[in-house]
Formats: structure tokens, sequence, C-alpha cells
């Protein structure tokens, strides 16, 4: 048991130091594309010829392959959770190479993060045994885990089809939201393939059952799904946001549909579940001081006439003093606009 745990969480860290980075240098890669074209936060694939952003694509991928190999040998509850360490990853690169600047409360936030960690991989399930796909299958087709599954379609749907044009741009939970629930279905059917390509490597082939395709298929689908709008919120939002909420509802998704489908608590004493529970609660709260502790993005300025804000634009005056005039008063007074050095970044 704590021989495959502990692969699983070798594994799972090296993916998070991959994976953190990767939403830096994407971070960069679209702030290049949006200068020359229209952004992916409104629907721009510009990115896709931006040599930078393939650089971050590569290095997610590398990440998401040490993170598949990990449920492989862990359970989704210790491997998710370790995903936080992703955020530390972020936070500090982000603080570096995008000048989002970390606080003191921002560090704290990452201790919180680890403690949290810690605790939970002191506590984890032990992986149960499986033998082969139709059984993986068999737990997918339960009628609690058939009941999650098509919850999450429908919420999505409506999130894709009816939220996202409309409020997109506004509320980050719409994007996050989307690439979160998706997430739980994807990182269940990677955990079929993994374990599917695991006894395939030992001598039992699992190519020849049809469920090994299905799972590859749900798999493929929702990868391209959380990619696409993982990309908007990561355009459109501070990374230092994306990066905590998105660990925060993709987590509490991921370990809510893994309990249903695969019943990780089972035989687990009281006492395990809550420390499990408390260090659960810990990573969020590390994560939401994070959040708290992060100043949002400046909104992109198309022309130089765009207003500091909607409501307050400052002026210079004859004997150059700084006068703040609001929007309401319907005055237009004859100075120079001055417009942060900061927009033009």
């Amino acid at each position: 048991m704590y021989s495959s745990n502990l692969k699983g969480f070798i594994l799972a860290v090296v993916s998070s130091a991959f994976i953190g980075s990767s939403f830096i240098i994407k971070k960069k890669g679209l702030r290049r594309a949006g200068v020359n074209g229209p952004r992916a936060s409104v629907g721009g694939y510009g990115y896709l010829l931006e040599p930078l952003w393939w650089v971050g694509m590569v290095t997610m991928i590398v990440g998401e392959i040490s993170n598949f190999v990990a449920y492989i040998y862990a359970p989704a509850v210790l491997v998710t959770p370790l995903g936080a360490l992703s955020i530390i990853v972020s936070a500090v690169l982000a603080h570096f190479l995008l000048k989002e600047k970390l606080q003191k409360m921002g560090m704290l936030g990452c201790l919180l993060c680890i403690v949290g960690s810690t605790v939970i991989v002191l506590h984890a399930p032990e992986e149960q045994s499986i033998n082969s796909v139709e059984q993986i299958w068999e737990l997918a087709i339960q009628p609690a885990f058939l009941l999650y599954t098509a919850s999450v379609v429908a919420v999505a749907l409506v999130l894709i089809l009816y939220c996202a044009p409309r409020y997109g741009q506004t509320n980050i939970l719409i994007y996050i939201g989307i690439c979160s629930m998706i997430g739980s279905l994807t990182v269940m059917s990677i955990k079929a393939i993994g374990i599917a390509i695991e006894l395939t490597l030992e001598g039992i082939n699992q190519a020849k059952y049809f469920q090994t395709w299905v799972f590859a298929m749900v798999a493929i689908t929702c990868i391209i799904t959380q990619l696409n709008y993982l990309n908007m919120a990561l355009d459109t939002f501070n990374t230092a946001i994306v990066s905590p909420i998105y660990y925060a509802m993709f987590t509490s998704f991921t370990i809510l549909a893994s309990a249903i489908m695969f019943k990780d608590y089972s035989g687990q004493s009281a006492s395990s579940i809550a420390s499990e529970l408390c260090g659960f609660v810990t990573v969020l709260s590390g994560t939401a001081v994070l959040h708290s502790t992060r100043d949002p993005d400046p909104p992109f300025i198309t022309d130089l006439y765009t207003p500091l804000s909607p409501k307050v634009s400052w002026y210079i005056q004859g004997n150059g003093e700084l006068w703040k005039q609001k929007d309401e008063d319907g005055q237009t007074p004859n100075f120079v606009t001055v417009l942060r050095q900061d927009y033009f970044k």
C-alpha cells in the first residue's frame, strides 16, 4: 500500500511542478497572441500560432502524463489534492514573470496548501485492486455514478450554451465551473485507461474490450473541452485567481466523483476520514487566502481613449496637480488624460 502510494505521491508532485509552470508560460503566450489578433477570451485562436503557448502546452502535457501515471498507483483522493502544489508553483512564478505580486498573506496561503496536502497524504486510503476494465465499467454504470454523470453533463451544457456567452467575461465561475465538472469525468476515464494500460503491459490485454475505447473517447472529449475553457479563463482573468479557484472546484468534484465511483472511503475509520477532510479544508483555506491577496488583471485597452475605470478618470491641471472627475457629473474638462504605464506592459 505505502509503496504504491509513495510512487503516486512522487509523480503527483512532479506533475504539479510542470502544470503550475504551464499556467504561467501559456499566460505569456496568450498575452503575446492577443496583441496581434482576437484574444482567446473572445473566441480567438491566434494563440495556436504562438510558439510560447505551445511550450506551455507541452509542459502541461508532461505534467498531465505524470498525473496520469500517478492515478495508476494511488487513489484519486490522494493524487488530486496534491494539485495544490501547482498553485504554489504558479503563484511564485507569476510573482517573478508576470509581475503579479505575491503578498505575505499569499505566502501564508502557500503554507496552508502544503500543510493540508501533507495531512491528506498521511491519511490517504488504500487503492483497491482492479483486475480488468470490465470491473471498472461495472463501477461506472452504478446508478449513483450514472446520476452524477448525467447531472454534470446537464449543468455543463447549460453553462456552455447559455451562461458562457452572456456572463463568461465577468463571472470567473462560469469557465472554471465547466472545466472542473468536466474534469472530474476526465479523471475517472483517465484512471480507467491507466489501469487498462498497466494490465495490458502485464500481459492481460484490455484493448479487446469495447469499454476501454469508450473510456478513451470520453477522456479525449473531456480534455478538449477543459483546455478550451481553461484557455478562455486564463485569458480573461488573473492567473493567481484562476489557479486556486480551478484547483478548489476541480478537486472537490473529482473527490466526489471518485468517492461515488470507486468508493474510496469504504472501510476507512472515522478518524482517517475526518483527518482527510480537515486536510482538504486546510488546502481550500490556503487557496482562498491566495485568491484574496491577488489583484485582478487590468482591463484590456484597445485604444488610447479607453478610461481607466467606468466611473473615474484622472487629469493633470495646469499646475501639475492631479484632479479627479467622476463620469456622473457629465462634464469633460480640457485637460490631458493620464494613462497608467502598467496598462501598456
